[in-house]
């Protein structure tokens, strides 16, 4: 897990490679339900809103965390199967903005490289210099905690095959 700064705001980055392409891995990312909650330790609910059906660029999706903090964040990219990045709409209140990314390069057949990212940025800015520190390593803790999950998901021919007939691939 490395922190580093993005334009001023902290940027927590964590990496794994998985046994799976790229297709399988980005699936597993973005499966929803069940599917997800078998292997993201950090959520307790998660769904589309407003009506959508896919994830997609602009679509909204509410999260609540296992630690009772609800975010609702809109897809800002979906580029299966390389990216997908997202925004946060509503939130905590102490995120004046928090972003998050996964990115995947596949590196042989069978074998993805996946990188997860947050960036944010605390409010008010006056308690950057505590709270930055604090969420780089809360949120370094928690990414490295999902990508674990994650891996463990894409270990699991079952899940997999769940989360690509999900986004109907």
């Amino acid at each position: 897990m490395a922190g580093t700064s993005l334009e001023g705001m902290p940027r927590i980055e964590a990496t794994i490679e998985v046994p799976v392409s790229a297709a399988d891995a980005f699936a597993v990312s973005q499966s929803r339900g069940e599917v997800r909650y078998s292997w993201d330790p950090f959520l307790v609910e998660q769904h589309l809103v407003e009506g959508a059906e896919r994830p997609g660029k602009g679509v909204k999706t509410f999260s609540r965390s296992k630690h009772r903090l609800t975010m609702v964040s809109e897809y800002t990219s979906f580029r299966p199967p390389n990216q997908v990045g997202m925004k946060m709409v509503e939130g905590p209140p102490f995120f004046s903005s928090f972003g998050g990314g996964w990115a995947f390069r596949e590196l042989e057949q069978e074998r993805t490289l996946a990188t997860w990212r947050y960036t944010f940025t605390v409010k008010p800015a006056a308690l950057s210099a505590i709270g930055d520190p604090i969420g780089e390593w809360m949120l370094g803790r928690d990414i490295e905690q999902r990508l674990a999950g994650f891996a463990t998901g894409c270990n699991n021919p079952d899940l997999v095959a769940k989360a690509r007939a999900q986004l109907g691939i």
